[in-house]
């Protein structure tokens, strides 16, 4: 940062700045723990002098509190894989179901951004579709934050829902189905051969929220990729170019999704590995009825507390999952 022409380049003197504050962070978190780990020792020799039982109980607060903390830091260490550090872009889409598959798509939309609320992230909207009666057909966001896509890269997969559906009239017990899709965000940090004779771009008005404007202006954007039927939306700016370009960075993330999918099916199928494709392989479970548990089906990690799950409290997940990859 100190080398002469530092500045020349904004966006790369921005990401070596991003990058330092990471690393500043890091560091600041460590010796925070370690300060905090000297004074549970000292404390520690207090209560066996001491004999308090009060004082003991908080000690044993403060320990769980610095193990989780911890495991958290531990967990950011190890997501050192290429793009963990982006932004993540997050699509929902419902399956077959109609409006019960739409309302659970639009929870695991309040899942999400409450989560993403919680660790600080950013979230904004890409591209909205509502259903015709409730929830969403379809949703993307643009969760924004260092580790986003490392941590939610957990979630991609089919989410499942069991529950007595509001929107039957004799109480029957539904499942639902919502494919979620987590890619990392681009900008020039990889080459993608993209020719402008392989694009069909068309704009329209956007069906979202967002007042007269959004309403009276053809600003979104859809582009889709004819060599791979890969289709993009954005209405999220008021400008159809900046849509546009938006557009083009969300088509840029799937093209390199697609090519990573594909090595990793040439390997599978060089180790003579068969993955069941489709709504029955679910990652997760999420029953309401006739009891309540959330299970992740890789891990085999349950939690009885649903409404927490719902609310966001996601982390064990992710932790769980992450882990499981990294041995």
């Amino acid at each position: 940062m100190t080398a002469p022409g530092f500045w020349d380049d904004q966006n790369n003197a921005q990401k070596v700045i991003n990058e330092v504050n990471g690393l500043k962070d890091m560091v600041q978190t460590l010796e925070k723990h370690e300060e905090t780990h000297e004074n549970l020792e000292v404390s520690y020799e207090l209560v066996k002098e001491e004999n308090d039982a009060e004082l003991g109980a908080e000690l044993e607060e403060e320990v769980k509190r610095l193990r989780q903390g911890l495991d958290e830091f531990e967990l950011n260490l190890l997501l050192s894989e290429p793009y963990d550090k982006n932004n993540a872009i997050l699509e929902l889409h419902p399956g077959a179901g109609g409006t019960e598959s739409q309302d659970w798509a639009s929870m695991l939309l309040r899942m999400y951004t409450r989560w993403a609320e919680s660790k600080g992230f950013k979230v904004e909207t890409m591209d909205y579709l509502p259903g015709d009666e409730a929830g969403v057909k379809s949703v993307t966001l643009m969760i924004k934050g260092h580790n986003a896509y490392g941590y939610l890269k957990a979630e991609k997969g089919v989410h499942r829902l069991v529950r007595i559906s509001p929107f039957d009239s004799s109480g029957r017990r539904h499942t639902s189905f919502v494919s979620c899709e987590v890619m990392p965000e681009f900008d020039d940090e990889i080459e993608i051969d993209i020719k402008t004779e392989d694009l069909k771009i068309d704009t329209y008005r956007s069906s979202g929220a967002g007042g007269q404007h959004v309403n009276t202006t053809d600003s979104a954007v859809r582009i889709t990729h004819l060599p791979t039927n890969t289709v993009v939306t954005c209405q999220s700016e008021r400008s159809q170019i900046k849509n546009r370009e938006q557009a083009m960075k969300m088509l840029k993330a799937k093209l390199y999704q697609l090519e990573i999918e594909r090595q990793q099916q040439e390997l599978d199928d060089i180790r003579g590995e068969q993955k069941e494709i489709g709504w029955g392989s679910q990652i997760r479970s999420y029953v309401f009825h006739p009891y309540s548990m959330v299970k992740d089906h890789r891990t085999n990690l349950d939690i009885g507390n649903t409404q927490a799950v719902m609310d966001g409290d996601i982390n064990p997940f992710i932790d769980a999952y992450l882990r499981s990859q990294m041995k």
